[in-house]
């Protein structure tokens, strides 16, 4: 592909294309391709431009992303939805493990349920508001919980991967995950 051209899987020919190839990880290449763990000559064809973006929590521009994303939202949905302050202020103050995707469908679901041309702080999902599905309200806001989250979300609720970087036993992830409340899939209670 380097050439500009590829041979299709049992073609004779090969065919010219004209294409720009975008990827994300958010893994430090070079340390894996330091480690033998990704190839060189890939990470090369693929490093030409970098581009860190902070997670949710650390950016700066919440107020106006969250306004962006709720009028986008409002008019994609056809109905005018504004949002009150409560309901702002935890949106700011809300740690956001899922990011920019999670804010998305928050304010969709925010937007599905209000009843008024104002979503409150009702109208968002109870992990948001710091709330147990069964109504008790936890310290969702905690940051050692937050810490292990983040772990948790980032190594996609894998236990094993999620105590190592954490740098901690498994058992310990376990105990900790229950102290803090922390609902993981495929757990029987």
């Amino acid at each position: 592909m380097a050439e500009g051209e590829v041979a299709p899987l049992g073609a004779a020919k090969t065919r010219a294309v004209d294409i720009q190839v975008i990827c994300a990880s958010h893994r430090d290449l070079s340390a894996l391709v330091s480690a033998g763990s990704f190839r060189e000559d890939l990470y090369f064809r693929l490093g030409c431009a970098r581009f860190c973006l902070p997670p949710l929590r650390e950016r700066t521009d919440k107020l106006a992303l969250i306004n962006r994303l709720l009028e986008q939202q409002a008019h994609s949905s056809g109905v005018a939805v504004g949002i009150g302050q409560a309901a702002l202020e935890l949106l700011l103050g809300y740690a956001w493990p899922g990011n920019v995707r999670q804010l998305r469908h928050v304010l969709a679901y925010a937007c599905a349920v209000c009843e008024g041309g104002t979503l409150q702080v009702a109208d968002l999902p109870v992990e948001v508001r710091g709330e147990q599905a069964d109504g008790r309200v936890e310290d969702s806001l905690s940051p050692e919980r937050q810490v292990v989250l983040d772990a948790l979300i980032r190594h996609r609720w894998k236990p094993l991967p999620t105590a190592q970087a954490l740098g901690i036993s498994r058992a310990t992830l376990y105990r900790r995950v229950n102290q803090l409340g922390i609902d993981m899939p495929g757990k029987t209670s």
